[in-house]
């Protein structure tokens, strides 16, 4: 996972051992500029997360992640039936090995900027997640189990996995 601390323009790796790892050489020719806001999604669909950074006078700044490890990940797209139809509010947790993750689905994230929806959760070597634990804004529970890592997931709410896309292999 990248963190983004504006001006100066920070970026630090997560080790996920209570350590960060400063690799701010790679914003390195990305000019001193005021910032606004940041959106943080998988805009190629490659199963990292890359930023868009809001510059003020000037165009975006568009940091395309191309980290390139061998782990696997997973992204989900929730679609709410009886919940509201962005699901927002809906909780996920994956469960994969000893890995246990939860994210929620939220509207919002800076100012003039809207995150990538869907949720993306790194798997490391896990090739596939235990169990999927939905919890939706309705009170409705969906669990799946031994779902393959490495797709983009479509889930409807109470449908279960609706349409799936394979990532490209890192």
């Amino acid at each position: 996972m990248l963190h983004l601390i504006a001006k100066p323009m920070l970026l630090f790796r997560n080790h996920h051992d209570g350590t960060f790892e400063d690799i701010s050489s790679v914003l390195s020719g990305i000019p001193d500029a005021s910032r606004r806001g940041a959106a943080f999604g998988d805009l190629n669909n490659d199963g990292n997360i890359d930023i868009v950074v809001m510059n003020t006078g000037e165009p975006p700044t568009l940091l395309l992640n191309k980290g390139g490890n061998t782990n696997h990940r997973v992204l989900f797209k929730l679609v709410g039936t009886k919940s509201n139809k962005m699901a927002i509010g809906a909780r996920v947790t994956v469960r994969a090995g000893k890995l246990v993750q939860l994210d929620e689905v939220r509207a919002g994230g800076s100012y003039l900027s809207q995150n990538d929806p869907r949720l993306h959760f790194g798997l490391g070597s896990n090739a596939k997640m235990d169990e999927v634990e939905i919890k939706w804004p309705s009170g409705k529970v969906d669990s799946l189990h031994n779902v393959p890592a490495d797709f983009i997931y479509t889930i409807k709410e109470g449908e279960g996995i609706n349409q799936k896309v394979q990532l490209p292999s890192m």
